[in-house]
């Protein structure tokens, strides 16, 4: 069953959400979309840095980190 959406960077650590879209600026989104981050794909965040910002997820198996400016545009299904 899936919830209503919500944004990358609401998602609690270890939780999973599925990308439904990606809103960022265009260099910014091509960068993100060239690490695996497209429509349909699983996403944990596992860490978090001592200022909270970035965090680093899971994606396609690869430790990524996103600052919380840009995971604001990223959206997720639950």
């Amino acid at each position: 069953m899936k919830n209503q959406g919500m944004n990358l960077n609401e998602l609690e650590l270890n939780r999973e959400g599925i990308i439904e879209s990606v809103d960022c600026d265009s260099n910014i989104k091509r960068r993100l979309l060239d690490l695996g981050l497209v429509k349909g794909t699983k996403i944990v965040p596992i860490l978090v840095s001592p200022s909270n910002d970035p965090r680093a997820f899971i994606v396609r198996g690869s430790i990524i980190a996103i600052r919380k400016e840009e995971a604001k545009k990223i959206k997720l299904i639950m």
